[in-house]
């Protein structure tokens, strides 16, 4: 059985004040959640405090990017052994939010689901369509494009060690959110197109919704048989909003 995963993407936020209040409240609640994975993906400069803190606990944590080289002159860039040096567990790679305010093509993004791969930690993927293409009918389309650009770089059965995050792109900040059937019609046709070339991965895989989840809709979102936890940004920076989604993947 799929174990869910609840990630939270603390994107550009947080002090060092903030996140220790922030991560002792967390750990504070976190005994309540014994059957979901829970994991913060915080912002590079904080990941030393963020390891510190959490050593030994039941969270893990990550990087909210990575870079695709190895080392060099990159300036501004962190390579997923600086981030292996933290034991980051997670990477989020091809956020929305990388792709549109950041130009991350589909090769780009498929890149660097193999770099962390390689360094051996877990890829959380990120896909989804925008208002625009779910208004053309284009949803099935976009996350399959996306699927198939690391399934082609790297086989389909790189996906069984990596996360799958959907997040309907039109849903991400915006206090907007798919029902919790238009969630599930997305999640089942991305593990039906795996199906169709690895029944066992596709089985195997779990799949994180990310589009504005919240302690109001978790839980409904939650029980819906293709959603295997989420990945949050807003809820994700306040203490019991976070563990009562936590609570919900609770299966």
């Amino acid at each position: 059985m799929r174990k869910p995963l609840i990630a939270g993407n603390w994107k550009m936020n947080g002090s060092r004040a903030d996140n220790k209040s922030l991560l002792d409240g967390i750990l504070a609640g976190i005994s309540a959640v014994n059957t979901a994975g829970v994991a913060v993906c915080a912002p590079y400069i904080y990941l030393p405090d963020v390891a510190a803190r959490l050593q030994g606990s039941p969270v893990a944590w990550g990087a909210q990017n990575v870079s695709t080289e190895g080392k060099g002159a990159f300036t501004g860039e962190i390579a997923a052994s600086m981030l292996v040096d933290f034991h980051c567990r997670y990477v989020i790679v091809g956020h929305s939010e990388r792709r549109t305010l950041f130009g991350e093509t589909d090769a780009v993004v498929a890149k660097k689901y193999g770099v962390v791969l390689a360094a051996g930690m877990t890829p959380i993927l990120c896909i989804g369509e925008t208002l625009h293409e779910r208004e053309q009918g284009m949803m099935e389309h976009v996350v399959a494009r996306q699927i198939t650009a690391v399934i082609q770089m790297h086989g389909v059965t790189s996906l069984a060690k990596g996360v799958i995050a959907y997040e309907p792109v039109w849903a991400i900040g915006t206090g907007k959110t798919a029902s919790p059937q238009q969630a599930q019609d997305a999640h089942a046709f991305i593990r039906g197109m795996i199906a169709k070339q690895d029944k066992a991965v596709a089985a195997g895989v779990v799949i994180q919704y990310g589009g504005s989840m919240n302690a109001q809709n978790a839980a409904e979102l939650l029980a819906m048989p293709d959603i295997d936890g989420g990945l949050i940004g807003g809820a994700s920076l306040k203490t019991e909003d976070f563990l009562t989604i936590c609570k919900a993947a609770n299966r």
